[in-house]
């Protein structure tokens, strides 16, 4: 045993003194040895001499590389790590720089490239396509123009380039009216773009040439970690979910990675993907219409099985501490390589702003297959979806976040069977929840909006043994088995005549759902036999919420508190999803009491509905980020 335990400590001793760091840096060379006196060039040449443990240290500057990892880390003690070096500034982009601009008429400019200059990848020749998705009627390309950082808005015609209108469903008009066309040929690409009242020769314009920043041109490469970059300007695809899907930053059908404290903005369509390989499908439905797309995806879904997908291969990603915006399609998206993630403290805002396209795949947080995914402490804001449970949601976990200002919903559950639970979270948009699924929990959330429940009787969605990804049986979506405990719902003063606030849409559904321990303000009403609720239709709670940008407060007036009898929720309370036989606990089995608050806060044995323990009767303003 003593020997054991000597080469133990000796193999590890020698693998900390074999770990290396390399160094990258804009001033370097690849001709150098990658030392801190004698750095690299590209952080590709980096990733191409680095093996598990060593750490790729790059330096302030402008990279416009695709960075494809030729291997992985070992573990999560022997991982691959790439990481700006501490305080300083260093930026991944998709683009290059294109001068020598001629203007044409008025504010209008073109410049004429020659193919060679892309490689083997040309955006303006590419058009966004996939499963689920639809084009309004014209070609739209991978490729983007860039002034200054900020994207212009393509169009199909030279003409509307010289006499530029607001896009009619964009969320920003005025932006919108700043127009690019192009046309390429066998030999040339062609771009106009109208600059307003801005010279391109004088200003910083880039064009999207990469279709990915940072992602392993093979699957398995495991365990690396991308830490503190600047990440942009990628003509990423359309990431269908039966589809290979390739963000800007993309893992790749593998285990363990973290991506951590970046700045990731511009992509064409996805920012961050965690998702699938394109060995089992790749626009399937799109290559084959004569069935439907979800018979596709459940093949699919068999062929991921089959292809390895467990918790021991796939999955168990760390996406935290970055901000994600200004992306076409998703902040973060994924088909079954989400699950078993943690997914925290991150900044998405401003997805899905153009508008130019749509399709079934749009949201800050985009995700199918979350099993055992873990959502927590997320700002996300400004998007169509903050969030999109789509088929397999179990295990789920959504605690601690705020969304707010999203224009379709806040959290849309589709046909999911459970467990899925949604704890202490602030949800602040028109619409709040949009339930097509079954066997979801909701405990201690505030909700300002209305919710809308829905069956989907027409598709057979799996359901898998808990915490596991083998496919215990599949149904329909007939609504109900959820439960409502200790909410507080504060709906607007003028609200919508066709929405529904509080829980009245739950007592129409096919399974007996449970309420008990809410708040109801104004015109959310309560579940017909609630006991202990709080029921105050003729007071007006005043909901707002302030964004300063770096920080966030919500104001709400409360009354009823006094007296009120409620009791601390755990996962006994909550029993188990009537489908997948699951329990609403953490994915290593052990329960969940709700014992602390939004804010980290100790709840009593009494607690107060909603995110808050200390709301009280009266004003209340609180600071959630």
């Amino acid at each position: 045993m003593k020997r054991i335990v000597c080469l133990s400590a000796f193999l590890m001793i020698a693998s900390a003194i074999s770990a290396k760091e390399y160094h990258v840096s804009v001033k370097g060379s690849d001709a150098n040895i990658g030392s801190e006196a004698a750095p690299f060039r590209t952080i590709q040449k980096a990733a191409d001499a680095a093996y598990p443990g060593d750490v790729i240290t790059v330096h302030a500057g402008v990279y416009r590389e695709w960075i494809n990892p030729p291997r992985g880390g070992e573990s999560d003690d022997r991982r691959i790590v790439y990481r700006a070096a501490p305080g300083e500034k260093v930026e991944i982009k998709g683009s290059e720089v294109v001068t020598g601009w001629t203007k044409t008429e008025g504010t209008v400019w073109k410049i004429t490239i020659d193919n060679s200059f892309f490689g083997d990848y040309n955006p303006y020749k590419d058009a966004v396509y996939g499963d689920w998705y639809s084009n309004h009627g014209w070609t739209q390309h991978t490729g983007e123009v860039f002034i200054n950082n900020k994207s212009l808005w393509e169009t199909d015609s030279l003409h509307k380039v010289i006499n530029p209108a607001p896009f009619p469903n964009s969320l920003d008009p005025e932006g919108s009216t700043w127009k690019w066309y192009c046309e390429s040929d066998n030999n040339n690409t062609t771009i106009w773009a109208n600059f307003h009242n801005l010279n391109p020769n004088k200003e910083l314009v880039e064009i999207s040439a990469r279709r990915t920043c940072f992602y392993p041109s093979i699957p398995g490469i495991n365990y690396l970690t991308l830490s503190g970059f600047h990440i942009s300007q990628a003509a990423s695809q359309w990431a269908a979910p039966t589809a290979e899907q390739i963000g800007m930053i993309a893992t790749h059908w593998n285990k363990g990675w973290i991506i951590e404290n970046n700045v990731i903005s511009n992509a064409k369509c996805s920012g961050i993907t965690l998702g699938k390989e394109r060995g089992t499908g790749h626009n399937v439905w799109s290559a084959d219409p004569s069935y439907d797309g979800s018979l596709h995806y459940i093949e699919v879904t068999f062929r991921t099985i089959r292809n390895g997908w467990n918790k021991e291969n796939i999955g168990s990603h760390i996406v935290r501490n970055n901000e994600i915006f200004d992306c076409g399609q998703t902040g973060i998206c994924g088909s079954m390589g989400a699950a078993f993630s943690l997914i925290e403290h991150n900044h998405i805002h401003h997805i899905y702003t153009k508008r130019q396209y749509s399709g079934a795949e749009m949201g800050g947080i985009k995700l199918h297959a979350a099993v055992d995914t873990r959502i927590f402490h997320n700002r996300i804001h400004h998007c169509d979806r903050a969030l999109w449970l789509d088929w397999m949601a179990q295990g789920t976990r959504v605690s601690y976040n705020i969304m707010y200002a999203n224009t379709a919903q806040d959290v849309f559950m589709e046909v999911d069977h459970g467990p899925t639970l949604l704890d202490n979270n602030i949800f602040a948009s028109s619409e709040n929840i949009s339930d097509m699924s079954q066997g979801g929990a909701f405990v201690h959330n505030l909700f300002a909006g209305s919710i809308h429940v829905f069956p989907e009787r027409g598709r057979y969605t799996p359901y898998f043994l808990p915490h596991n990804t083998d496919v215990a049986g599949l149904s329909i979506i007939l609504n109900g088995d959820d439960r409502y405990f200790n909410n507080l719902f504060l709906p607007p003063a003028a609200t919508d005549k066709k929405a529904h606030y509080g829980y009245p849409e739950y007592e129409k559904t096919a399974y007996p759902s449970f309420a008990e321990g809410n708040a109801y303000y104004g015109v959310a009403e309560p579940a017909a036999n609630e006991r202990y609720a709080i029921r105050k239709p003729d007071f007006a709670p005043a909901f707002s919420l302030e964004d300063n940008g770096a920080e966030v407060f919500v104001s709400f007036n409360l009354a009823g508190f006094d007296g009120f009898t409620t009791k601390i929720i755990s996962t006994e309370t909550l029993g188990k999803a009537k489908f997948p036989r699951g329990a609403y606990e953490q994915p290593d089995g052990q329960s969940i009491i709700f014992n602390s608050d939004y804010q980290g806060l100790s709840r009593s044995k009494t607690p107060s509905p909603g995110p808050f323990e200390k709301a009280q009767n009266g004003s209340n303003r609180i600071k959630v980020w």
